[in-house]
């Protein structure tokens, strides 16, 4: 192979390369700060709080389980000095482990988990008269293959590319024979040069008539939280385009930006276009170039110690980090391209295939379209083995889902209340159904390790409860102890100064921000009152943790079951239904908790959406009859006919209990996210503030919301200063909260 036939290639890799190279120098101080932190505190510390937080609850698990987790001593191997439930938590715990670098132990799932992700990486070859080369892709749907820009820089060249897959060896070390397929992108061709990625289609059948179909896909999800910094990752790929191998766990990540992960290379190096996966064998970054080793006079190093040139390959480079662009950014700026026709509908594929729970997938959905002219064959839609076929340009998806959860047929219909406790839960039924998964989907809709979300979230709401039940109620000297130290440094005086210094050291110590599952920490401790039951917040109705945790299991299994038959019924819908869908379903199936600032005035963003400081137990009718209505102080309360909830009225409601704690909350609100409510008619306005003052003077700070307060800083870092001092009240300028 001549200088020539290579520069091609060459130009566009060695573009590449000193690109990554440039953003990794840029980010050696940070990159430093991010391997400090992990060898002195550990992977739970590396990244910020909300990557964490959002790996953890991708994982199943929860920040309280992680730091017990943690507290372990350093020696243990199966997590069995938690005293907790194996049975009901193995497999968390085991993954949390190996997550945080405690344990090397995993499921035999992992293997067969890897081996099926093995099958949907090929080579890819370009023979041409301007170039010949190879390059590693992986099929990201039923149709459509990922690659470098790189790698297939033009509809062009990938005209004259191939994919191979099988190009092994076998078990006997016997090479595997390769199955190759044409590229063909007329039907679609997809490439950006900044962010290095192609997505070219691939012919349906390979040279000797099997179907692509046989080598299933890696699909590609938007959805946060599939790895942080510190996490262990792996390659699969054909280096210089030889037969496959697999990096495994021998690349950690040590920084993320914006379009690019970068991950250590100690031994392990990448192949252009390959697929980088976490142990959950998601996808979480093409590979494509990396920061090389270089001379006193800047010359790239072989792995040899001599002058690297591209005739070489890439696989000789001396790498002292790898490089993937992030998946998420990938789809992106893919759902950005201006596409139609059958092009679109394959797009509309692409991105069916990422809804899909399982991070591999061998039988996988089709969308039943003529590529070549955009027309689909005139079947209609039937129902066939539990699958919905698509009808004409639809796209199918087939989505297993177990759940185990009893449920009142009521509790299905629509605008029905969530029950009030729901019996135990016992195996019910096993269904396979069509349900894509989408960022704000509920629970994420679908089964892991066996176990429905709604199943995982009772099952750790339990081993909570049995964990927090040997704690005393309230520690008085250790809190006090504890507030002490919080406001180290803020003193009363100035009103405005002393609502920006509270607003800062809120924000600032809010380091730990758990998502919305208030079956998971609200109800097994948080929310506790001294005689260890839940109270509803306005009604005063007293339950026990499991009443409501049982109850709100069978509510996100209803959920589910709702979202299934949605999604069922459309095919790729917009986002503006979707979010409909999931409003829809949050009124209709509420949990049995309370948002005292309601979260249509913030937009059901994250973190006010699961901050436990204004969150409370509330059975789902007292909640349904609140609703988002502001707060109100009837002059005729007590004589009025009222709900045992509270008395509403047209954009008017009080509570018939809770008043100082659900004040206190809403002051913190002000004073945690300032400027976020109040600039709606329908929402807090300041003339309320007198009110929520009167409720805190009124309805003094009980040993309750002690041990919320408590309960709340040891888990999300924060606390209220409501509570820990009521006489600040009056001294805070809280009218500078407001927009």
């Amino acid at each position: 192979m001549t200088v020539e036939q290579l520069s091609q290639v060459d130009k566009g890799f060695l573009e590449q390369m000193e690109d990554a190279s440039r953003r990794y120098a840029t980010r050696t101080a940070e990159r430093d700060g991010h391997l400090e932190a992990l060898e002195q505190h550990g992977i739970l510390y590396a990244d910020t709080q909300e990557r964490v937080n959002k790996r953890l609850n991708r994982l199943g698990v929860d920040w309280a389980m992680a730091t017990a987790i943690e507290r372990t001593p350093a020696t243990a191997t199966t997590g069995t000095s938690l005293d907790l439930d194996r049975e009901l938590v193995s497999t968390d715990l085991l993954v949390l482990e190996r997550f945080m670098g405690r344990n090397d132990l995993i499921g035999i799932d992992y293997l067969e988990g890897g081996f099926l992700a093995a099958r949907s990486v090929g080579r890819i070859t370009v023979r041409s008269p301007r170039s010949s080369h190879h390059g590693t892709g992986f099929m990201v749907s039923p149709s459509l293959l990922m690659t470098n820009n790189h790698v297939l820089g033009s509809a062009e060249e990938a005209a004259a590319g191939v994919i191979e897959f099988n190009f092994q060896a076998s078990v006997e070390g016997r090479p595997h024979v390769p199955v190759v397929f044409q590229l063909d992108p007329q039907s679609f061709f997809v490439t950006h040069r900044d962010l290095d990625f192609t997505v070219v289609a691939v012919s349906e059948r390979s040279r000797d008539g099997q179907p692509l179909a046989s080598f299933g896909r890696l699909p590609l999800k938007e959805a946060q939280g599939k790895a942080v910094i510190g996490e262990l990752v792996n390659i699969i790929q054909h280096p210089n385009g030889e037969p496959k191998q697999l990096a495994l766990r021998d690349n950690q990540i040590v920084d993320l930006l914006d379009d690019f992960v970068h991950y250590s290379a100690d031994t392990a190096r990448g192949s252009s276009g390959a697929p980088v996966f976490n142990d959950q064998w998601e996808v979480v970054a093409l590979h494509h170039a990396g920061a090389p080793r270089r001379d006193r006079d800047g010359n790239v190093l072989a792995v040899d110690g001599t002058r690297w040139h591209p005739s070489m390959g890439e696989h000789r480079v001396d790498w002292k980090a790898n490089e993937g662009v992030r998946v998420s950014r990938i789809l992106g700026v893919i759902q950005q391209f201006p596409l139609s026709g059958a092009a679109a509908a394959l797009r509309t594929e692409l991105f069916a295939a990422g809804s899909s729970l399982h991070p591999v997938e061998m039988s996988p959905p089709t969308v039943l379209t003529d590529r070549t002219n955009g027309n689909a064959p005139p079947n209609t839609t039937t129902d066939r083995g539990g699958e919905r076929q698509a009808t004409a340009g639809s796209v199918r998806w087939t989505v297993p889902l177990h759940i185990s959860v009893s449920l009142d047929a009521d509790a299905l219909q629509p605008g029905a209340e969530a029950p009030r406790a729901a019996p135990a839960p016992e195996p019910a039924h096993r269904a396979t159904t069509t349900a894509p998964s989408y960022a704000g989907s509920p629970a994420g809709v679908g089964s892991i390790d066996g176990q429905s979300p709604a199943e995982r979230d009772l099952a750790a709401a339990m081993v909570n409860l049995a964990a927090f039940s040997t704690r005393p109620y309230y520690d008085e000297a250790a809190d006090l102890t504890a507030r002490d130290a919080y406001y180290s440094g803020i003193h009363a005086g100035n009103p405005t100064a002393l609502r920006l210094a509270l607003t800062q050291r809120l924000e600032s110590t809010h380091e730990r921000r758990p998502a919305y599952k208030p079956m998971r920490l609200l109800y097994p401790w948080v929310d506790l009152h001294p005689d260890e039951k839940l109270h509803g917040i306005y009604s005063d109705n007293g339950f026990t943790p499991e009443e409501l945790i049982e109850a709100d299991a069978a509510v996100e299994a209803a959920r589910i079951g709702r979202w299934q038959e949605f999604m069922l019924h459309e095919s790729a819908p917009g986002r503006e239904a979707i979010e409909a869908e999931l409003d829809l379903l949050e009124a209709s199936l509420p949990f049995n908790c309370e948002h005292v600032v309601p979260q249509s005035w913030f937009a059901k963003k994250e973190p006010m959406r699961g901050d436990l400081h204004h969150l409370f137990a509330c059975e789902s009718t007292c909640n349904s009859f609140r609703g988002n209505i502001p707060y109100f102080d009837f002059p005729d309360f007590d004589e009025a006919v009222r709900h045992s909830c509270g008395r509403r009225e047209p954009g008017k409601f009080e509570p018939a209990e809770g008043k100082g704690p659900v004040a206190r909350a809403t002051l913190y609100f002000l004073l945690r996210y300032p400027g976020k409510i109040g600039d709606e008619a329908r929402e807090l306005q300041r003339a309320g503030l007198e009110l929520l003052l009167n409720w805190h003077r009124d309805h003094p700070v009980g040993l309750y919301e002690q041990h919320r307060n408590a309960a709340i800083a040891e888990m999300q870092g924060n606390r209220n200063p409501l509570i820990d001092h009521p006489e600040w009240a009056e001294q805070i300028d809280f009218a500078g909260a407001w927009p």
